[in-house]
């Protein structure tokens, strides 16, 4: 079934996390705040990483150590419940900060189960 798969999570974690990096390339912080189409582009795309992190459970903390996995499941519920709470600095923090290692850990954990 694939969603037991681990690998189809990763993967799904993966593509959001390539669309987010295209959505914000060449912005700063002042662009991605004044780009609503942006700024709802890559919220879409953290919802769905959410998900896939909140499906992965225990295997993302095995397989990608020392991320925030927690925070990943966290932002999402932000994102779908208190959607008026939503701080574009710390989405942009998060962007700019935790995903391209994340990005990288994803890469070698996928390579890994091939």
């Amino acid at each position: 079934m694939p969603f037991k798969d681990p690998r189809s999570r990763y993967r799904d974690i993966l593509d959001c996390l390539i669309l987010i990096e295209q959505f914000v390339a060449g912005m700063d912080f002042e662009s991605y705040e004044k780009d609503e189409k942006t700024r709802s582009a890559v919220e879409r795309q953290l919802l769905i990483l959410s998900e896939a992190a909140k499906a992965l459970g225990e295997d993302a903390e095995i397989h990608c150590p020392g991320h925030d996995w927690k925070g990943f499941r966290g932002m999402g519920d932000i994102l779908r419940h208190a959607y008026h709470r939503v701080d574009d600095r710390l989405v942009w923090a998060t962007v700019s900060s935790e995903l391209p290692p994340l990005r990288r850990a994803v890469e070698t954990a996928l390579a890994s189960m091939q």
